[in-house]
């Protein structure tokens, strides 16, 4: 996996070698780990669930908080040559159910998605077909810091983000955020 994931890096990303510990995380991550990703804003944390994605065979549900920054990465991505899209709040229902049923055929390679929306019925019926069928290569959840409800930022969907585990064990789960102090980073273990 190791020349696989840096020929990714360079062939669809343009990066000539990986930054700090990302190359571990990536390859842990490719081989079904879970991990818990502390790095700084612009460290390099994207491409620690987007490159495992790649390499895993299914779709990578990315868990974002932020509109905007679903929107920005989805957009790097497509320029890149990865298929990926987004849903959120910002969508028409027609717009939603096209991508959802694009997302069962297996055309993405990643997904970003809300916790409120991730966390309905819903989705989770989407999500069981989709294991069935083209199959889920990880959950990213992207901002972990808000499952703290000590923090500014806490959403209480991220809490319910557990049933994630319970329900896709098979699943590799990579949290990552820039800021966690040790209750924080505790809390998202659990």
């Amino acid at each position: 996996m190791p020349s696989q994931s840096l020929k990714l890096l360079k062939d669809v990303f343009g990066y000539g070698g990986f930054r700090g510990a990302q190359q571990d995380i990536i390859e842990h991550v490719g081989a079904g780990g879970d991990c818990l990703v502390l790095m700084p804003t612009g460290g390099g944390k994207s491409l620690c669930y987007q490159l495992p994605a790649l390499l895993r065979p299914g779709t990578g549900v990315v868990v974002s908080p932020l509109i905007a920054l679903m929107q920005d990465q989805v957009a790097a991505l497509r320029q890149a040559g990865v298929k990926a899209a987004f849903l959120n709040s910002s969508q028409g229902g027609a717009e939603a159910d096209e991508i959802e049923r694009a997302l069962l055929r297996g055309e993405y390679d990643l997904v970003y998605v809300a916790p409120e929306r991730l966390m309905t019925p819903r989705f989770l019926a989407i999500l069981e077909s989709l294991r069935r069928g083209a199959g889920i290569a990880l959950f990213a959840i992207d901002e972990a810091h808000c499952v703290s409800q000590w923090g500014h930022d806490f959403r209480p969907e991220y809490l319910q983000l557990s049933l994630l585990h319970e329900r896709f064990p098979e699943v590799p789960r990579i949290a990552l955020t820039a800021t966690a102090d040790e209750r924080t980073r505790q809390e998202i273990l659990e």
